[in-house]
């Protein structure tokens, strides 16, 4: 397929990495169909529109969508201030989503549930990039079709796979069972969900950013009610990563956010309970009670009137089963990404500029793109996407030297790894790439990734700026 192609290119969700890729590639001239599972664009971000970003304005606005913004007489937000989730829809992503290059090709209420290629399924070689692929489409109206598109970017995100309580990666024993009690990823404990939670013991479970914000907004809360209390269970023991640099963070909302939490745990107001692997949610006397039977003896929490699950996402892969993938084993990241973000061994969200190259799969004209890149890795910015999708689009039109032509500068957190506990090796071996500077970072697209990616194997510092796991770039 070529350029050229009558056919357009599938951007799978609405999103701001979608919507981005959409501008890029309205701004190239080539037709594109946008699907958006949710009744609106960024139907997501209204989930957590409650929690403001502690990334500023002038980092969540990708380039095509500003030129087709200021086309039509929008204003641009001061670049320095943080938008809230709901400011970040009102004043970027639905403005975007009305501009009528990019609302006649939204379309809302559409789910794609398989991809595949016409006529062949995953076992056929032969001539197989001369198909186009076919999109299975469940509309809003609940009537399913196919659709033909020459390519496809899959955009779609994490948000809607969140990873379970149970820390096997599995829902833990009474899980489903107590499902109504527990809730996932970023509620509004200060807004819509303040009734559920004021006077209430609520156990918080996870240890990054979207477990940050909850217990803070416990903590405002309890303000309010001193009944409010809340318990906070991480798997890990080295918290480092989700207290942060502090001071040192270059996006200073992020090192305040760290600061604050720290501050109310060694204060005694959050009761800290660290190297707990859920395992089982029980019923007791009417409220609930969380386990770990991971070691010899089981250890026990509660009694509790509700669970916030703030342990990240996962991608959702049903869809491409008919779409040949390389993805890392470990993380479902793209292969090429899987080694430079596994938090097992690197507390850097330090990976180098990358683009279609690293994107695409064996799958001719497939890319993946955004933070469903990362799988589920929690180091994702939202500006690493819109320079993914910038590449992609370029390739897609042809222009290999503008898609090649990869540049990506980040901001780091403060904090970052020196060297595994257990080995003593370094975690980025040397300095940082070109630029890449940035250690640790985070999904502020969503904030909901459990910190930065750093092991609790590993022992965090204070990173140098320009460096990767401080040391000198």
């Amino acid at each position: 397929m070529t350029g050229s192609d009558p056919l357009p290119v599938a951007v799978i969700g609405g999103g701001p990495i979608g919507l981005a890729a959409a501008a890029h590639l309205v701004q190239r001239g080539l037709p594109v169909k946008v699907y958006e599972t949710g009744a609106t664009a960024g139907s997501a971000v209204r989930a957590w529109q409650h929690v403001r970003l502690f990334s500023p304005w002038k980092y969540n606005v990708d380039a095509a969508a500003r030129a087709l913004l200021l086309e039509h007489g929008w204003q641009p937000p001061e670049g320095e201030t943080y938008p809230s989730g709901e400011e970040f829809l009102d004043e970027y992503l639905e403005p975007l989503a009305a501009v009528p290059a990019l609302a006649s090709v939204i379309e809302c209420g559409a789910r794609v549930t398989a991809v595949g290629r016409l006529g062949i399924d995953k076992i056929v070689s032969s001539g197989r990039e001369k198909r186009p692929f076919v999109l299975t489409v469940t509309a809003a109206d609940g009537r399913q079709r196919r659709d033909l598109v020459r390519a496809v970017v899959d955009a779609s995100g994490t948000w809607s796979t969140p990873n379970p309580l149970g820390a096997g990666g599995v829902p833990a024993d009474g899980e489903d069972e107590f499902v109504d009690l527990i809730a996932y990823g970023l509620p509004d404990v200060l807004g819509r969900a303040r009734s559920t939670y004021i006077g209430k013991t609520t156990l918080v479970v996870g240890a990054g950013h979207s477990a940050a914000n909850v217990l803070l907004d416990l903590m405002s809360l309890s303000d309010a009610d001193p009944a409010t209390t809340a318990i906070w269970a991480t798997r890990g023991t080295n918290l480092s990563r989700v207290y942060g640099g502090g001071a040192n963070d270059e996006l200073a909302a992020r090192g305040e956010l760290g600061t604050r939490l720290q501050h109310h745990v060694e204060s005694g107001l959050i009761q800290l309970v660290t190297g707990f692997s859920t395992t089982a949610v029980r019923a007791s006397g009417g409220q609930l009670v969380v386990e770990d039977a991971t070691g010899g003896d089981v250890r026990r929490l509660g009694p509790i009137d509700r669970i916030i699950a703030a342990t990240g996402q996962r991608p959702n892969l049903d869809m491409t089963r008919e779409v040949r993938l390389d993805l890392d084993p470990c993380l479902e990241s793209v292969r090429a990404l899987g080694p430079l973000i596994d938090p097992n061994v690197h507390s850097c969200g330090t990976v180098y500029p990358h683009g279609h190259r690293e994107l695409a799969h064996p799958e001719p004209g497939f890319y993946t793109a955004g933070i469903k890149s990362y799988g589920r890795a929690p180091t994702f910015l939202m500006m690493t996407g819109y320079e993914q999708v910038r590449s992609v689009v370029a390739a897609l039109a042809g222009d290999l030297a503008a898609a090649d032509a990869v540049q990506l500068t980040l901001p780091e957190t403060g904090v970052c790894s020196t060297a595994r506990l257990e080995d003593g090796g370094g975690c980025c071996d040397g300095p940082a790439p070109v630029g890449g500077a940035a250690c640790c970072t985070d999904d502020t697209v969503a904030e909901t990734g459990p910190g930065c990616g750093c092991s609790s194997a590993v022992e965090l510092q204070p990173a140098k700026a320009g460096s990767c796991c401080g040391q000198a770039a």
